[in-house]
Order: C-alpha cells, then structure tokens, then sequence
C-alpha cells in the first residue's frame, strides 16, 4: 500500500479509502479497424479514417466488500451511451503489462531514436540476440527513468474491480464524457463528480518519404494536447523467412523507449519530458524519421503516435481552508486523456495514415497458401488477421 499512486491530494491526514482511475482514449489508424476492414486496405490500398473511443475504468479500495462478493458499478451521463450503468469486475489474478520483444528472438536488435534527416553518430545502438541469454531480453532496452503508474491494480488494494470485461459494452465512436458520474459499490465510499473535458480530437497522420531516403511524418494540432510521441517498428527477413533484423524508432531526443511512456501521463509528467526532449511539444506537428531508420527496415513497419492529453482531478472531502485542520480523504479520482493513433506499411504501401505516396502498381493477388508463421512475415500476419501469418 505504500507504492500507491496520489490521487488529486497532497498530504492528506488519512486516506483516501478508495481511489478511481479513468483512462479516456481515442483511437485512430489501423487499431481503430476491423480486420476485414484492414485487409481490404491490404488488397486495394486504400487507407482508412475510422475512429473509436476507448474508456478503461479502475477502483481501488483499502476496505474489503460488504454483504457478499465485491460489487461495483458506474452510473454514466446518458451521452456516454453505455446505457444506465457498467459493472466493474474484481478479478481473481490481474496479468501485469510490460515491455516483450519476441520470444527466443534471433538476428539483431537496433535502436535509433530523434528526428532529422540523418541519425547523428552513435547510431544505431545494436544489440545480437545470439549473445544474450536464451529467451530473455537484453538489459538496456526499455527506459527505467519513467515509471508505470496504472492506478488501483489487484496488487495495490484490499479490494479491485475493472471495467471492461466480458459485459458485451465498450465506449462508441460518438460517446460523451461530460456530465454527472457515481460510482458506488459495497467496498468503497460513494465517488460522485462531474466530468467537464471530453474525449480527445482524432490524430490524423501524413506519411511522405523524401528525396534522401528520410520519412515525413505530419500530424494535425490538437487543441489539448501537452506533447507527442512517436515510435516505429520494423525490420527486415533473414534467410528461409526466419527473424532478420528488428529495429526500433523514437521520436523522444534521448535514448528513451517503453516503460511509462507507454502509459497514460500526466500533463505534470509530460511537461518535464518536454523540457528534456523526451517526447515532443505540443506545438509541434511534425518529425522526420532518418533515411537510415527506413533502409534498415525494408520489408515491413508499423508506426504509432501519441498526443498525451489533459487531465482532470476529484477528491471529497474538500481541502480544509485551515492549514491545521486534518485533511481525512474518503476518496480521490483521476480522468486522464489521450489521442493515438497507428499504420502499418508492407513492401512500400501503407495502412492507416492518410496523405501516403501515390502511384504504386496494385499488385496481383495470388490465392493465400497455408503455411506457418515465420519471423517478421508472420508478425505482420498478425497485425493485419488478427492472428498468425507467413
């Protein structure tokens, strides 16, 4: 209990007995697609302009449940269109998220990071998985100087609940945040506030490769955005179709990848990233990717970015306005926001990002074989089924 996050408060007397974390997130490019629709992108190379909202609600309580089994449940504004209410889950195990790269990967590994047209020397930072332990990522990959902070989790509360889950509900393209929540349970105080921000403008991205081999990436301003961050990953095959090389790509100035900046930041978090060039100001509306970031990732890629957003506090009791009154928290609640969205290209054509270069021949299409997944052919199988490739 001593690891938890702080919710809206600053050194309170006591508590607070229960704490609410909500993610607001909308999605654009080829996570916001349905298979069929991405592989009809795949077949006709069209690129597509869907957008879904996601909405990830977590309550944490340091009480244990009254009258019964754990029970939690969301009353929503009526524009939420989720209908009266959603059922928070408690799990019996939770899977802790973290960094993976490929199981018993082979080839090499290499990392480039900033934007220009060329990589500064240094670069890229290659590492042989031949050379590290069998199945196990090499030490120095992911970035330990940001931190994780998921909110209540099954392993930070007496007792935890979670939505989604198997209730057949999820956020709709046109859902509203904005307007009168409570959430009540038998573990937990009764949480109530108002929401006031909404979910957060799609990001649209154009992807242009220039004269030098360097690629343009442009994205549309979002009002309410306090940074970006872009990443890209790819590679190339090895022989008989086996893993070749694996590369990574960040936007951030310094050597920084996965970890927090995979998470839901807060403007205060972004905002001292920014200051060190971690992650993109939030006027800025374009990076490019080095020529040599795209050469050493020939056949496939897929990119992501991210406009890390606003964020809203609630906490009850109020603060005393007496310094020396006892501040005793009954509950605190958090609304973090943020717009992301993804591509993917295969042997020149690209998914998901808009403004792509024209002009590539429409290839034939040969009737799909049966065969079994191998190296970064059947890591793209994946993203675009949904399950295994060749």
């Amino acid at each position: 209990m001593a690891s938890l996050p702080l919710f809206a408060a600053e050194n309170p007397a006591s508590g607070p007995i229960a704490r609410y974390d909500i993610k607001a997130g909308t999605v654009s490019g080829t996570a916001a697609m349905g298979t069929g629709s991405m592989i009809g992108m795949m077949l006709g190379g069209r690129t597509g302009n869907n957008v879904q909202h996601e909405l990830l609600l977590r309550l944490g309580s340091s009480q244990v449940a009254t009258k019964g089994e754990p029970r939690a449940e969301h009353f929503m504004p009526a524009a939420a269109r989720l209908g009266k209410s959603v059922l928070l889950s408690t799990p019996r195990v939770e899977r802790e998220e973290g960094d993976q790269l490929p199981q018993k990967p082979k080839g090499r590994l290499l990392l480039f990071w900033g934007c220009g047209t060329n990589v500064p020397k240094g670069q890229p930072v290659v590492i042989d998985f031949a050379r590290a332990a069998a199945g196990q990522a090499p030490a120095g990959i992911w970035t330990t100087t940001i931190p994780r902070d998921r909110g209540p989790s099954l392993q930070n509360s007496r007792t935890f609940g979670h939505w989604p889950y198997d209730d057949g509900k999820s956020a709709k393209p046109d859902s509203s945040l904005i307007g009168a929540h409570r959430i009540a349970s038998n573990y937990a105080p009764e949480i109530g506030f108002t929401a006031t921000r909404d979910f957060m403008q799609p990001l649209q991205v154009t992807n242009r490769q220039q004269a030098g081999g360097a690629t343009m990436l442009s994205w549309n301003s979002i009002a309410d955005a306090t940074g970006y961050l872009a990443f890209v990953t790819g590679g190339k095959m090895g022989p008989n179709s086996e893993m070749g090389d694996m590369v990574i790509w960040t936007s951030s100035a310094t050597r920084q990848f996965g970890g927090g900046l995979s998470d839901w930041l807060s403007p205060v978090q972004v905002a001292g990233l920014v200051k060190d060039r971690t992650i993109l100001p939030p006027a800025a509306t374009s990076c490019v990717v080095p020529a040599e970031v795209r050469q050493a990732m020939p056949d496939f890629s897929s990119g992501t970015l991210t406009a890390f957003g606003p964020e809203e506090d609630f906490s009850y009791p109020p603060r005393p306005a007496s310094a020396a009154a006892a501040w005793r928290l009954e509950w605190t609640a958090r609304i973090r926001h943020r717009s992301v969205t993804s591509w993917v290209e295969a042997q020149g054509r690209s998914m998901g990002a808009t403004g792509l270069p024209g002009g590539q021949a429409r290839e034939k299409q040969e009737p799909q074989k049966r065969c079994k997944p191998k190296g970064l052919g059947g890591m793209l199988g994946g993203i675009v089924r949904g399950g295994g490739g060749c």
